[in-house]
């Protein structure tokens, strides 16, 4: 499992453009930046849309102040699936990566099987890092709840 101090490995993760998917490699995303990276178990998912999601859409401007230059959100979903999600919570401030095939999510051994859950054999922990040009700074990940990972609890790490 990745933690503090440690370098992002350079995984593919998609976003949503004007012009379709596009695939972001670790250096578009992180290189040169200061940024919030948190993962949600999956898109659409109670805990995730009510709670998870919007502390970061309502937070934006506050760890933006303290010299966050993105907010990334990602999940083993699809894209269209994240980009759908991120026009539902009305968020311009958080960037949607998916995860499609839980690649990320297992590079960093973030990865959990939730079948139990039906929600396939590979999805991701919930967990907030903070990034700092590629390197963890700052590693929370969430048993159960939301406690460690959310946009206050990060706030705080800033």
């Amino acid at each position: 499992m990745i933690s503090e101090q440690q370098s992002l490995p350079s995984v593919d993760l998609q976003t949503m453009t004007e012009n379709g998917p596009i695939a972001l490699n670790g250096d578009q995303l992180f290189k040169g930046k200061k940024v919030v990276l948190f993962a949600v178990p999956g898109a659409f998912t109670p805990t995730c849309s009510a709670a998870h999601l919007p502390g970061y859409v309502a937070l934006a401007e506050e760890l933006k102040a303290k010299g966050v230059d993105e907010i990334y959100c990602t999940s083993v979903n699809d894209v269209f699936v994240m980009h759908a999600w991120g026009q539902a919570s009305g968020s311009s401030d958080v960037t949607m990566l998916a995860d499609g095939n839980g690649k990320f999510a297992m590079s960093l051994g973030l990865d959990m099987d939730a079948q139990g859950f039906n929600m396939g054999t590979v999805r991701s922990k919930r967990y907030a890092m903070i990034v700092d040009d590629g390197i963890v700074t700052h590693l929370a990940i969430d048993a159960k709840g939301l406690d460690q990972s959310s946009a206050e609890a990060v706030l705080a790490k800033l």
